[in-house]
C-alpha cells in the first residue's frame, strides 16, 4: 500500500516553505557578514568574493572582545547557580507530601506570574544601596533570582514523573537524602539539566534591557548592549553590524550543538513521561 498521498506532498511542501522563510534572514546575515562593504549589489545575490575584514573591523572597533567575555561570565556563572539552587530546591518540593512543600512550591511559582519589571525600581535602588551598580556581579545576582522559579518548575516536573524505587534502595544501604540525591537522583536529572542549561544560557545571553540598567555608565557591558552600541555608531554599515551579530551568536550557537544530542534525549524523555 503506497501512503505517499497528495496530503503527505502537501505537508512536505509547507514545511519546506517554513523552512525557507526561517533560513533566508540567516542567509542575508551571514551573506552580508562575510561581503565587502564597497560591494553593492543586493543582499540577496551571493557574495562573490567573502572577506574576514568585517569581523575583524568589528572585534576592534565596536570592542567586543571585552563584552564576549563579559557575556561569558555573566551566563556561565548564574546558570550554574541557577541549576544548583533550582535542582537542590526541588527535590524535597517533589518527594514531600507535607502541605508546607506544597504552599513553598505555590510561593516559588509567584516568579513566573509577577513580571520582573515591577521589581526593576526596588531592584535597581538595592544593587545601588550594595555598590555593585556597573558591576557584573549585579547581573549575576539578578540572574540568578529571576531564573530560580522556572527552573525549579522544570525540576519538579520531572522529579515527578521519576520513580522512588531507586531512593528507597540507597535509603536502606545507609544512605542520606543528600547522598541519595548526588549519587542516585542527579545522574538521572541530566537530560532535564541539559534542557534548563540551554534554556537559561539563551535567556540570560540575550538579554538586553538588564546590562543596559545596570551597567550604564560604566565600561563594562555584554554582548547584546555592545552590538546595540554598534547599530547606532555604524547605523549605515550593515555589514560590520551583521559580522558583529554573527560573533554574538556563535557561542550560544556552539553550546546548542555540543549538546545537540542531550537536548533531544531530553525533550524525548519528556514526552514519553
Amino acid at each position: 500500500m503506497n501512503r505517499y498521498t497528495t496530503k503527505t506532498f502537501a505537508l512536505e511542501m509547507l514545511m519546506i516553505a517554513v523552512a525557507i522563510v526561517f533560513a533566508f534572514p540567516v542567509y542575508v546575515l551571514v551573506n552580508l557578514a562575510f561581503r565587502a562593504p564597497s560591494d553593492t549589489s543586493s543582499p540577496i545575490a551571493l557574495t562573490q568574493s567573502p572577506t574576514l575584514a568585517n569581523f575583524t573591523d568589528a572585534w576592534r572597533e565596536g570592542g567586543l572582545g571585552g563584552a564576549l567575555i563579559n557575556s561569558v561570565l555573566v551566563t556561565a556563572v548564574s546558570v550554574l547557580i541557577v541549576l544548583t539552587v533550582s535542582s537542590l530546591a526541588a527535590y524535597p518540593l517533589a518527594r514531600s507530601t507535607a502541605h508546607w512543600s506544597r504552599g513553598t512550591f505555590l510561593l516559588i511559582m509567584l516568579g513566573l506570574i509577577l513580571p520582573f519589571q515591577l521589581a526593576a525600581l526596588p531592584l535597581y535602588q538595592t544593587i545601588r544601596d550594595l555598590g555593585l551598580l556597573g558591576s557584573v556581579w549585579s547581573l549575576v545576582l539578578f540572574y540568578a533570582g529571576l531564573q530560580v522559579p522556572f527552573t525549579t518548575f522544570l525540576y519538579v516536573g520531572f522529579l515527578r514523573a521519576l520513580p522512588r524505587d531507586f531512593e528507597e534502595a540507597a535509603t536502606i544501604d545507609g544512605c542520606g537524602p543528600l547522598t541519595a540525591f548526588r549519587y542516585v537522583i542527579l545522574p538521572m536529572l541530566k537530560p532535564i539539566t541539559v534542557t534548563a542549561l540551554v534554556l537559561n544560557t539563551v535567556s540570560v545571553w540575550n538579554d538586553f534591557f538588564t546590562p543596559l540598567l545596570y551597567l550604564s555608565g560604566s565600561d563594562q557591558q555584554t554582548m547584546p548592549v555592545a552590538v546595540a552600541g554598534f547599530v547606532g555608531q555604524f547605523v549605515s554599515d550593515w555589514n560590520l553590524i551583521f559580522a558583529a551579530l554573527l560573533i554574538s551568536i556563535v557561542p550560544v550557537l556552539a553550546v546548542y550543538l555540543s549538546l545537540q544530542r542531550s537536548i533531544i534525549n531530553g525533550f524525548a524523555g519528556g514526552l514519553k513521561g
